[in-house]
């Protein structure tokens, strides 16, 4: 399948065609309208206006469901739009659980990070060294453990389940380990020399998940879940394994499908088993728990000093390196953001923020062409006005 690319603005991902039974709604009377909440303060700089038109259009042509918490040093806004699910058309839960794809890696990276400041793991050691069993000989040169945190590792992308989306959605419940796909991917032989160039792919994390299961003797989700989403208070937010469904209230998610005739319709994707995105994008959460990874992980209150600084460093010598440990860099208005999104089918997350928490951003959107390569309206109205 082609390569996926993230942005802190955006969440534009591969493009992803779509077979399914629903037609499209009608979207011109929306269901549902914003709910803005009492965080409104009107002296802390937010752009309310442009917020609460961001998304009063949900549901769209673009999305069903749009989620949005931002923040800032005063204040900040939520806001919540669109529908629970097509057939019912109710409002959209705005506490709901959804699928937060990539973001998942900012959890794994923290993982590796605590258990660097733990010494337990050396991020300049090979990851060879850790897992001896995984990698061939073809894989000279020692590729360490901080490379596969930002991306420079060279190791090419693992086999999925199918190179198109009809072939995908016909698998959707079967299970494709981690352990098959980091395999894979060492099979083909490295793409490049480590450290020389930075390639965003999951099996950097997928294979950071499995180093943290050799390290540890413990299964990553339990890991993650002890260093990570339990000191963030992150109470309403795991990880599925090879249960295709979203445990607890949730927006469905939705794709659309372009037809022979030219007619759109949509296809329901919330089940969907997602095993072998695992420690790269398989984490099922909520705004609120988002929201608090966001600042306590800034705030240094998961990862210390100094290897909390991992996730703010792009590495040297690396041309348009953007990438560090689990986050991306990004300029806007002269300010520096870091963040990350994701997306599974039917389902777009943001998490991002100055350093400083000056203003911060938390989005799940139901985008319907949430892996399309081309920018999604409501997406990036959301960014514009809320970090502008």
């Amino acid at each position: 399948m082609r390569a996926r690319t993230h942005s802190v603005l955006a969440a534009s991902v591969v493009l992803a065609l779509t077979v399914g039974p629903l037609a499209a709604p009608a979207f011109a009377a929306p269901t549902a309208s914003v709910a803005a909440h009492a965080t409104d303060r009107p002296s802390d700089g937010l752009d309310r206006k442009a917020l609460r038109a961001a998304i009063d259009g949900v549901p769209n042509q673009h999305a069903t469901a749009a989620l949005v918490r931002v923040g800032s040093t005063d204040g900040g806004w939520r806001g919540s739009a669109g529908v629970r699910d097509l057939a019912s058309g109710r409002s959209a839960h705005p506490h709901a659980r959804f699928r937060a794809g990539s973001v998942t890696k900012v959890v794994t990276a923290a993982t590796v990070l605590r258990l660097a400041a733990e010494d337990r793991i050396d991020l300049d050691a090979p990851a060879q060294g850790y897992l001896p069993d995984l990698f061939t000989p073809d894989f000279e040169e020692p590729i360490s453990v901080r490379q596969l945190l930002n991306h420079t590792s060279g190791i090419q992308p693992g086999d999925g389940l199918g190179d198109d989306f009809a072939e995908v959605y016909a698998h959707r419940f079967d299970t494709l380990t981690p352990q098959r796909v980091a395999a894979s991917a060492i099979a083909k032989g490295p793409e490049f020399d480590p450290g020389k160039r930075q390639h965003y792919l999951n099996i950097n994390y997928t294979i950071l998940g499995l180093l943290i299961e050799k390290v540890t003797g413990r299964a990553y989700a339990a890991e993650a879940t002890r260093l990570v989403l339990r000191p963030a208070g992150m109470h309403h937010t795991y990880f599925p394994g090879t249960d295709p469904r979203i445990r607890g209230p949730h927006n469905r998610g939705y794709q659309t499908v372009e037809q022979p005739d030219g007619t759109v319709k949509l296809v329901d994707v919330t089940e969907w088993n997602h095993a072998d995105r695992w420690a790269a994008g398989d984490m099922i959460s909520t705004m609120a728990d988002l929201e608090r990874l966001l600042t306590e992980l800034f705030e240094g209150r998961i990862v210390p000093q100094p290897e909390l600084e991992e996730m703010f460093t792009t590495p040297a010598g690396v041309p348009d390196a953007v990438r560090s440990a689990g986050l991306e860099k990004k300029e806007v208005g002269g300010e520096i953001f870091w963040g990350k999104s994701g997306s599974r089918y039917g389902y777009s997350a943001l998490i991002g923020g100055t350093r400083d928490l000056s203003r911060t951003l938390v989005h799940s959107v139901n985008a319907t062409d949430a892996k399309s390569a081309e920018a999604n309206p409501v997406i990036d109205a959301i960014t514009v006005a809320a970090l502008r």
